[in-house]
């Protein structure tokens, strides 16, 4: 195996609290660093720190778990140059594997065998001008794309991206109310208002353990 590396912040056993695979036991892989500074993050503590692992004791660390879902998040992966490798050993290793991205970077060279997840900053978010549009042409049925809505602003520009970019016929296309910010049941009733084709998320993980990192 090669001997690259990355930077871990975390790596932990919880469920799947966002998405499709919500509420399925997961292992998360938490790499360090982020160059956005989205105003909503609740994971900043992950911008610095973490320990350098090899491949193989990344592997190691996430086969000790029940489980062959295995997440790769952040902060934003995608910023260490050796992410899609370990996402390639994953894969190779059995692993149902799934990629959370910020859309800021290029999901190109992402193996096919992930599922991306990828998010469409918002007005809202403070880093809208941090989109890298051209990743939208490249999702497919296994993908998702994710919009996090601050309020109402965000919400009809939300809805404007994916109907102009016809989202919903590329792959499951998620809209999140920002923790602490837009009341979910707002959401939930402009989506029923407009007929939205999307699917409408909380995160299960913030209703069951609150803010407790790891969880």
């Amino acid at each position: 195996m090669s001997g690259s590396r990355l930077r871990v912040s975390e790596i932990f056993y919880s469920l799947q609290g966002e998405g499709r695979r919500m509420g399925l036991p997961t292992v998360f892989v938490r790499l360090t660093g982020c160059p956005l500074r989205c105003g909503y993050c609740d994971t900043s503590y992950a911008f610095q720190g973490g320990e350098w692992l090899g491949l193989e004791a990344i592997l190691a660390a996430v086969a000790a778990h029940p489980t062959k879902h295995v997440c790769v998040t952040g902060g934003e992966p995608l910023a260490q140059k050796a992410c899609p490798e370990l996402l390639a050993a994953l894969c190779d290793a059995g692993c149902d594997v799934a990629l959370e991205t910020s859309g800021a970077l290029d999901i190109g060279p992402v193996d096919a065998r992930v599922a991306r997840i990828v998010d469409v900053k918002t007005p809202g978010s403070g880093e809208v001008d941090k989109n890298r549009w051209a990743n939208l042409d490249l999702l497919g049925a296994r993908d998702e794309v994710k919009f996090v809505l601050v309020d109402e602003a965000d919400y009809r520009w939300a809805a404007k991206v994916q109907a102009e970019f016809r989202l919903a016929e590329r792959c499951e296309v998620l809209f999140s109310p920002a923790h602490k910010t837009l009341p979910a049941r707002d959401l939930a009733e402009w989506i029923l208002r407009d007929g939205l084709p999307v699917r409408m998320q909380i995160q299960l993980h913030k209703f069951l353990w609150g803010e407790e990192p790891g969880r």
